[in-house]
């Protein structure tokens, strides 16, 4: 029987002292374990408050589930399993806001999704591992909380397995918007509201466009742009930061282990503590904005970015710290089956092939980690790794080869990914020693072989390395007077979080080098 444990029950009680209205937790049960678990949470959290009660009469279509909402009303936040894990955040602020506590939003974000038109039933399809589903899960109960014609559902994949195969969903979160396909992969509130109130983008653009120049423009959120920002708004030079996801592609990684002075962490906490301490200084932060283009020095001297949305900012001095991407092993089948069967985060994905074969690509220490990992859940992994040895560092390689249900493959370059037409069924690969062609009957391939620099929007802008990467001297200077970049992006070897960090800081302090030579000129 799930029961929270006293430490967790002492801080959700704290929690709960600012609900200010009464609400209820109105669960939909069958006979399962599960659904007596979620019964025991839903009593547990309900004796930690006067406010919330807790009613067994629900007849949702899933079972088991329970809805948050207020006393004769239609709730319209509800939960299809146990959100715990990763989604036990998106329960405790459901129950704070349908208790009345304020969002944490802008205000005229607040307003423009109280204003919106319509009727929108989304459902979110989630795993409970996936770090990235509760910005979905949290964007989409507070959406509403705020407006009456939008209803939400959080939907545990491992619990609703049978639902999962029939639509085909291999990819979390995978989002459906009255029962239609809306949108896959981490989504945050602002880029929701704009797929839904297109208004609200040319809006935003506008306002963007409207900015003052800035001293220093930061193009990029990730470890290097946030140290960029934090160390040139320190100098007093008005800083603005923009980037599609704050955090980048840390946010992917969940074991951190080698980050100086913290012995562990995880991606989704370090990302959260680098937008914390960006946030604590007066940096312009523009997130969910994506560089299509960089015109230096066109306007007075003024280098322009120009963003996917329209909007232009304009700077005295530009920091690139776009970062990486991950890199795709480009075979006919990786695309037409990317969230069907393809993926590229065990971590997120991996609960939603339990019980089946998977395929990893990349025998460096991110394609063994995720096999271990995998191993854990599905029932057998094939490791392929094109060398004809394992890359990876030896005390993984010693995990991986004590799992029974992992087949490590060398020598191999995959040719392609097969498919029925909806989903992965296996995968073919060229045994470069023989050279014979083999065929693997599996139901997922999750690819591991490495980083892309994020730089295909400054081709014939910028001077790049063959590989794609900025190029820059020790300075952090790139062929482009007053233009500066750091971290993953460029030449600097090593891709680490710590290293990213320093050249962040580094080209920050050459930025403000260069500031001050051109107004002395």
């Amino acid at each position: 029987m799930y029961m929270l444990d006293a430490s967790i029950k002492a801080q959700l009680k704290a929690y709960l002292e600012k609900i200010q209205f009464p609400i209820e937790l109105v669960t939909s049960l069958d006979t399962s374990d599960r659904a007596r678990e979620m019964l025991a949470l839903a009593e547990d959290i309900a004796a930690l408050s006067d406010k919330v009660s807790v009613r067994q009469d629900g007849d949702a279509p899933r079972k088991p589930s329970f809805a948050v909402g207020r006393p004769g009303e239609t709730a319209r936040i509800s939960f299809a399993g146990i959100p715990m894990g990763h989604e036990f955040t998106s329960l405790i602020l459901a129950l704070l806001q349908v208790g009345g506590h304020p969002p944490k939003a802008e205000a005229s974000t607040v307003e423009g999704i109280r204003a919106i038109p319509g009727r929108f039933r989304f459902e979110t399809f989630i795993s409970l591992s996936c770090h990235n589903c509760p910005d979905v899960v949290q964007a989409l109960n507070l959406m509403a909380v705020l407006n009456p014609g939008i209803s939400h559902q959080m939907i545990d994949g491992a619990l609703f397995q049978d639902e999962v195969s029939a639509r085909q969903i291999m990819g979390v979160p995978t989002i459906f918007l009255n029962g239609e396909h809306f949108g896959q992969g981490r989504m945050l509130l602002e880029e929701i509201v704009g797929q839904i109130d297109t208004g609200a983008l040319q809006r935003e653009a506008d306002k963007l466009s409207a900015r003052e120049p800035f001293d220093v423009l930061i193009v990029g959120g990730g470890p290097a742009g946030a140290a960029a920002a934090i160390y040139a708004v320190r100098k007093g030079i008005r800083t603005g930061l923009v980037g599609e996801r704050f955090g980048g592609q840390v946010l992917d990684t969940l074991a951190i282990e080698n980050f100086i002075s913290v012995s562990q962490t995880d991606g989704p906490t370090l990302a959260a503590g680098l937008e914390k301490h960006v946030r604590e200084y007066d940096v312009d932060v523009m997130d969910l904005q994506r560089a299509e283009a960089l015109l230096p020095g066109t306007y007075g001297g003024l280098a322009e970015v120009r963003l996917a949305s329209g909007a232009k900012l304009r700077s005295k001095a530009v920091i690139i710290a776009t970062g990486a991407r991950w890199r795709e092993i480009n075979v006919p089948g990786e695309k037409e089956y990317r969230g069907h069967g393809v993926a590229y985060c065990p971590h997120c994905d991996g609960p939603l092939f339990k019980g089946k074969r998977v395929a990893v690509i990349g025998g460096g220490n991110s394609g063994v980690e995720a096999a271990i990992d995998l191993a854990g859940v599905v029932a057998h992994v094939t490791l392929l790794e094109f060398d004809p040895t394992l890359r990876a560092d030896a005390i993984l390689q010693k995990k991986l080869f004590s799992l029974n249900n992992v087949k490590v493959i060398t020598s191999a370059l995959t040719t392609e990914v097969t498919g029925d037409g909806k989903k992965v069924s296996g995968l073919v690969y060229t045994d470069r020693a023989s050279g014979e062609v083999q065929r693997i009957a599996l139901e997922g391939v999750f690819v591991q072989i490495g980083l892309l620099p994020n730089s295909d929007w400054l081709k014939g802008t910028i001077a790049l390395s063959r590989h794609g990467e900025i190029e820059v001297d020790a300075r952090g200077e790139t062929s482009l007077p007053g233009v500066f970049a750091a971290g993953d992006v460029t030449t600097v070897p090593y891709k680490q979080i710590v290293i990213a960090m320093g050249e962040g800081s580094k080209a920050a302090l050459s930025a403000f080098d260069y500031l001050i030579r051109s107004s002395v000129a």
